[in-house]
């Protein structure tokens, strides 16, 4: 091992490669994987989804074209092109006025290479209570790399279009039912030997307590691959973690030698345009990525209305926010227009029917007027529980 308290960059990718393996064969013997199949009503297939509520995730095969791949790489790589050349600076690597600064939330966060910027800390409601191992970085790496990206509705046409996948929400109206609300939404960037790790931790915030707690209380997020997705780089989950109500994550590492890799822990492994749905109960992090591979990673969720209406902000704004039926109608009809814009793009494709905006469809067609007045700072008003 390295003289340093961490391991090194090449140390550590040795040292999980037979974690990694197990990993995968225990992924294998699980099966929750296959297309997505809907029946003649439109809903997700009875057995899939009954496999997605025993073990808390799934993940969906070939749901994204390779048409519609090439045009989010696209859009991802010109934010990426456009982003500021270091945390806080005004122009990017080219000089120009770099992208984001329009909006009213940070498109882009920044973490030292393989880092956790989160673990064992208070940050985000202090559900993250575990630090994870952070190898030491390789002597050419910068000092700061792209963490995360917001706003993918707003910052390419290519996400706006996504986030009215037919499909997609035609699962997240068979796990949320049909007035089902949005969470909010992110691009994880998982860059090679550089990308940080996530602690593990469960994502629901409000509701544990709840008279009526159920293993769907706190809703789902759905994971698009862009690129393929390894056990070195990829989102890793606990099964049935989402029926156990809050765990006690600090336990379980120190019940494993202190060591964050979980011994029933299992990787979701995808290749690009698989989908992956994980409930926000369930327990999952990703470890830092000192693999060569590269992951980018769409992530958007959803919730039941009736766990969102009179619930409170959790996301860090400072106010005590009460989500009334204007807030959710509000942050509800970047749907409307993500479909009226996805079925532009895709006129053939029969687009999805949002049952909250049935009949006022022409109220939130996709133009620059709804650009405007719903697309943009969309991400101030998402909805987190």
């Amino acid at each position: 091992m390295s003289q340093n308290a961490e391991p090194s960059a090449k140390e550590h990718a040795d040292g999980m490669q037979r974690y990694f393996h197990e990993g995968t064969e225990r992924a294998i013997r699980a099966g929750n994987r296959g297309p997505i199949h809907l029946d003649q009503a439109g809903a997700l297939r009875e057995d899939i989804l009954e496999a997605y509520w025993t073990h808390g995730f799934y993940v969906f095969e070939n749901v994204i074209g390779v048409e519609e791949l090439d045009e989010l790489r696209a859009g991802i790589a010109e934010m990426l092109e456009r982003a500021p050349v270091a945390r806080g600076a005004t122009v990017d690597a080219q000089g120009r006025p770099a992208f984001g600064q329009e909006f009213e939330r940070d498109t882009y966060t920044w973490i030292p290479p393989l880092s956790d910027p989160v673990g064992g800390t208070s940050r985000n409601g202090g559900r993250h209570p575990s630090k994870m191992v952070e190898p030491v970085p390789p002597e050419n790496a910068p000092e700061e790399i792209i963490y995360m990206m917001f706003g993918m509705c707003q910052a390419m046409d290519a996400g706006l279009r996504l986030y009215g996948h037919p499909k997609l929400l035609a699962i997240a109206e068979s796990i949320n039912g049909p007035d089902f609300t949005p969470f909010n939404d992110a691009i994880f960037l998982k860059q090679p030997a550089l990308g940080g790790s996530v602690a593990w931790h469960q994502d629901g915030l409000t509701h544990w307590d709840a008279p009526n707690w159920d293993q769907g209380i706190h809703g789902f997020n759905f994971q698009v691959q862009l690129y393929p997705s390894t056990p070195g780089n990829c989102l890793w989950v606990v099964p049935d973690t989402h029926k156990a109500g809050r765990v006690d994550i600090r336990a379980m590492v120190d019940d494993n030698d202190g060591s964050e890799c979980l011994p029933d822990a299992i990787p979701l492994f995808c290749q690009p345009g698989d989908v992956t749905v994980v409930n926000r109960q369930t327990l999952h992090c990703s470890f830092a990525n000192t693999s060569p591979d590269q992951r980018v990673s769409l992530t958007f969720g959803f919730h039941r209305r009736s766990s969102v209406l009179g619930a409170t902000s959790v996301l860090g704004s400072g106010e005590d926010i009460v989500y009334d039926e204007q807030r959710i109608h509000q942050r509800s009809s970047v749907i409307a227009v993500a479909i009226d814009a996805r079925h532009q793009r895709y006129p053939k494709e029969s687009p999805y029917r949002y049952q909250p905006f049935l009949g006022l469809e022409d109220e939130f067609r996709w133009n620059e007027d709804t650009r405007e007045s719903v697309i943009k700072d969309y991400n101030t008003l998402d909805l987190g529980i």
